[in-house]
């Protein structure tokens, strides 16, 4: 029995998103990743704040203490270079036993997970990777606490959304909640946690799963507020002159991070590609790392550790000058070759600190500002040029703070420091390691045109079709004749509409197959279910409709289901192709330039 696919008529059908009731439980489920965020961002915490202070102060508290241990004449003991190395014994052989993907800053990690692996991790990856991350940064890992926190909430999310019946894009909007509610429990910013699912993780902008993040990240900040803190994590009150000469400075300072933005890429991976190179197995490199680190903390202890002080202190406008200055160059040197020889930890935090410190360090030459303005606006800079992402950079700044005074200059200079980094590197500190695995992602997200594009507006019309009465053999010596120009033509009845369709390859088999050649067209083709297309679908839905039905040609018909045009893959093809030369070709349309006064045509005109 021939059956003919056809979608539903009329403009109502279409919409202007695909947002289902399956949104209500979705976000329902997304608040128990809010809470496990919470929870994932408050255990962690505690363990770096308890290992900290057991192995550089012999006390059993989860207070965090200033990494360095007791300080002997400005420095701390010299027993503690070996305390980071030590770190990495435990963290490499986790890595090596446990699961390697607990190795990394935790991003690229869940990135991933979200690409190419169903959204799926698993257990061992959500025990093993607060853990390692703890000692990584309680041993003094120049490291930030957010990415493993944004692992371990992702993966604590992926399980309870894989005890459900879920799509594969469900369980990548659960993961990305529970990423991001954990970054909302670690900073308290909720709005910069949405735009950081936009920016990096979820790749797309879809009610279906903005929505369920939103109630993930909303949930995190009410609860953050009676187990953490309720105030800003770094509060700033200063003023924010705003006019051209400070501008120049934004921007300025915006270029002067994209630089620095892409160096500390370039020495990560640089790391990274001298550690391959060693003739040790890949479980001691953070032991190597350790001990640079180790030696950077006797240099300059503030280096050390989460660095939470030390941005209190750029923000406060009281480190400044040669402290400055030494704590950019030891903190960039430390976590570059720490990060590059695969331990465990995060990016944001130590990118704060840098960007903050080049602020702090470029302010004398900038226009006059309160004190600590320029390191606000560097560490919004740093971190919206190395992780591509200037608008989670500007809300983070202002949620982190509190100031909304500071978002005009921390946007500029965000979005200068991304302009500058998009120019000169192909990927970001979070892809390229995606990139070294063989797979590749793009991050300009943009409207599929086929999903904008109608059938009818595409089809080959009028369609040459072959009548139902017509017979095999007739049918037969006309693709064998040079008459027939198409690979495939549909068959109508007398009122105008499609029955089947026949192809070469139909007459490959009936030839081959000695079919009668008196039989009608229209029962060589009732076996076989006709697909078709109606002329106000949109492109997206019939070029999915072509892969499941293995159709490459389908007919398209009216409202009345007369046949009207015929749509094949190369003319779903052709739409891309209109993109393309939309971004190609570039035409004039206003003060054109005016041709020659020799010019034939031009005195003719004249004339």
């Amino acid at each position: 029995m021939k059956t003919t696919v056809r979608p539903p008529a009329g403009i109502k059908a279409l919409g202007d998103f695909t947002t289902d009731c399956r949104l209500f439980p979705l976000s329902a489920l997304a608040l128990l990743a809010g809470t496990f965020g919470v929870l994932a961002g408050w255990v962690l915490l505690r363990m770096i704040g308890l290992i900290n202070d057991l192995v550089y102060y012999g006390v059993w508290s989860t207070r965090m203490l200033p990494a360095g241990g007791m300080l002997h004449h400005g420095h701390p003991a010299a027993w503690t270079i070996l305390i980071p190395a030590g770190g990495a014994v435990i963290i490499g052989i986790m890595a090596r036993y446990g699961s390697e993907k607990i190795r990394g800053h935790g991003i690229p990690e869940a990135i991933e997970a979200i690409m190419l692996g169903g959204s799926k991790l698993d257990l061992k990856v959500a025990i093993l990777k607060p853990v390692s991350s703890a000692i990584s940064i309680g041993t003094g890992g120049p490291f930030g606490a957010e990415g493993p926190i944004i692992m371990t909430g992702g993966a604590a999310a992926s399980l309870m959304a894989q005890c459900f019946s879920l799509t594969d894009a469900e369980r990548k909007t659960l993961l990305v909640a529970g990423a991001c509610a954990g970054m909302t429990a670690v900073f308290g910013t909720p709005v910069a946690a949405i735009l950081l699912a936009i920016e990096l993780l979820l790749f797309e902008l879809k009610p279906r799963s903005v929505v369920p993040v939103s109630v993930a990240c909303i949930t995190a900040a009410i609860e953050r507020r009676f187990i953490l803190t309720p105030a800003p994590l770094f509060p700033y009150t200063g003023s924010v002159t705003i006019d051209p000469l400070h501008a120049l400075g934004w921007v300025g300072l915006g270029l002067a991070a994209g630089l620095g933005s892409a160096l500390l890429t370039s020495m990560v991976y640089g790391a990274e590609d001298h550690f391959e190179k060693l003739p040790i197995h890949w479980m001691w490199w953070p032991v190597l790392g350790g001990i640079v680190v180790g030696i950077g903390g006797m240099i300059d202890p503030a280096a050390l550790g989460v660095g939470y002080p030390d941005i209190a202190r750029l923000l406060a406008g009281t480190l400044m000058g040669a402290a400055a200055v030494r704590l950019l160059l030891v903190k960039a040197v430390i976590w570059a070759i720490a990060l590059g020889s695969g331990t465990s930890g995060g990016v944001l935090a130590p990118l704060l600190i840098m960007g903050g410190a080049l602020g702090a360090v470029a302010a004398p030459v900038l226009p006059h500002a309160a004190p600590g303005f320029w390191a606000v606006a560097g560490m919004a800079a740093m971190m919206g040029g190395t992780m591509r992402a200037p608008l989670t950079s500007t809300l983070f700044a202002v949620e982190l703070t509190g100031s909304h005074l500071i978002l005009l200059p921390v946007i500029t200079a965000s979005m200068a420091s991304m302009a500058v980094t998009v120019l000169l590197m192909k990927r970001s500190i979070l892809t390229e390691k995606i990139a070294r695995r063989g797979h590749h992602l793009t991050r300009e997200y943009s409207i599929d045109p086929l999903a904008v594009a109608r059938v009818g507006d595409i089809m080959a019309s009028p369609a040459e079709t072959l009548a139902s009465d017509l017979t095999v053999g007739a049918a037969i010596d006309f693709f064998l004749s040079m008459e027939a120009r198409h690979r495939a033509y549909p068959v109508t009845d007398e009122a105008g509409r499609p029955v089947g369709l026949v192809s070469r390859a139909d007459i490959l088999t009936w030839i081959g197959g000695g079919a009668p050649r008196d039989m009608l067209l229209a029962t060589a083709t009732a076996t076989r279910p006709l697909v078709t297309a109606w002329t106000g679908e949109m492109a997206i839905t019939v070029a999915a409709r072509m892969i499941g039905d293995d159709a490459p040609r389908i007919p398209v018909i009216d409202d009345a289901g007369r046949l009207c045009g015929i749509v094949s893959r190369a003319d779903l093809l052709r739409v891309h192709h209109r993109i393309v030369a939309s971004e190609t070709r570039r035409d004039r349309f206003f003060m054109r330039r005016a041709k020659n006064a020799r010019d034939p045509a031009f005195t003719d005109a004249r004339m």
